[in-house]
């Protein structure tokens, strides 16, 4: 018999997109949305209201004080605080869901600045993700650029914003959402 909730006793735990947000919000006490650039299509999707969790969105730029906010949660709360890392994903053109390689690599890079605060009772998924950021992290620029969502949105005139999302801890922002159209 397979566990329904295999992740639930690791304090950080990593999934895939809506199905994954389904499988882990419910039992963290935040949802951190790893999206590292804007879709190619914004048309279509599932829109997700939000408010039944706390959910914050993360990207390379935040990633240190996503990991510095849940910190200090955990120390308002006075015990563990479980965290969901959630990759957002892409979709292909058929509409099937497609792994975002550049979300991957936000969800490791917010779990590593996790760990490096002590927060570090990872499921193996949070760990694997986690290892792939600090295995590749010297490559992330040219990662985020080369993905298939990156030369997407360069294809579309759109080359600042992929050049400034693959930058690293260079925002102190830690926004909240309220809903959030997962990709179809």
């Amino acid at each position: 018999m397979i566990d329904e909730q295999p992740q639930q006793k690791y304090q950080v735990r990593f999934d895939w997109g809506l199905a994954g947000f389904q499988a882990l919000a419910a039992q963290a006490d935040v949802v951190i949305l790893a999206d590292a650039l804007p879709g190619t299509d914004a048309e279509s999707g599932y829109p997700t209201p939000l408010a039944a969790h706390q959910v914050i969105a993360a990207g390379f730029g935040n990633r240190s004080a996503v990991a510095e906010w849940v910190l200090a949660r955990q120390t308002e709360k006075g015990d563990r605080f479980a965290v969901a890392v959630i990759a957002v994903g892409e979709r292909r053109p058929d509409g099937t869901p497609r792994v975002a390689v550049e979300d991957l690599l936000v969800a490791g890079a917010v779990i590593d600045a996790l760990t490096g605060l002590g927060i570090d009772h990872c499921s193996p998924e949070a760990a694997a993700a986690s290892a792939a950021f600090v295995g590749l992290k010297r490559a992330l620029r040219h990662l985020t650029s080369a993905s298939e969502t990156g030369q997407a949105l360069a294809r579309a005139g759109r080359e600042l914003e992929v050049e400034a999302a693959g930058r690293l801890d260079d925002s102190c922002t830690v926004l909240a959402l309220g809903e959030f159209t997962f990709p179809a």
